[in-house]
């Protein structure tokens, strides 16, 4: 029996090897988790798996759209599962948590380049930051 995460990598060339598969479930489970988080995870199925190996795998699953790389400022690269489609995140800058936004909806001229510069655009990443509800009710100290 093949499963999605096999299918997913036969589908995009690559070959199906016991870290790949970890990495790509690990990032299923942990949305926008850190590489050490996502180390941690697979380790739980594949105890003797070197960083190395999650490094390589997560390279790779990035570079062929598998999975999806992050980095807002000022945090270290994160990966989420979530391709394919032009979502954005929002950022809580107390604790740090991470959330997926839909793409804006209606008229968003923040979202076109007022000069290409000769660039054929694809894609516009959008990072929203605030506080999240769990920040938001902490009354700061006086």
């Amino acid at each position: 029996m093949t499963t999605d995460a096999e299918r997913l990598l036969r589908e995009a060339g690559l070959r199906v090897t016991r870290p790949r598969l970890a990495v790509l479930g690990a990032v299923h489970t942990h949305p926008h988790a850190d590489t050490e988080s996502i180390i941690a995870a697979v380790r739980r199925d594949l105890p003797d798996v070197s960083h190395q190996a999650v490094y390589d795998s997560l390279h790779t699953l990035s570079a062929n759209g598998l999975v999806r790389r992050i980095q807002p400022s000022g945090s270290v690269a994160r990966y989420e599962s979530r391709v394919n489609d032009n979502h954005h995140h929002v950022v809580c800058r107390s604790c740090g948590v991470i959330a997926d936004v839909d793409c804006a909806v209606g008229h968003t001229p923040c979202l076109t380049a007022s000069d290409d510069s000769g660039f054929r655009i694809d894609e516009a990443e959008v990072i929203y930051w605030g506080l999240c509800p769990s920040c938001s009710t902490v009354t700061a100290p006086a």
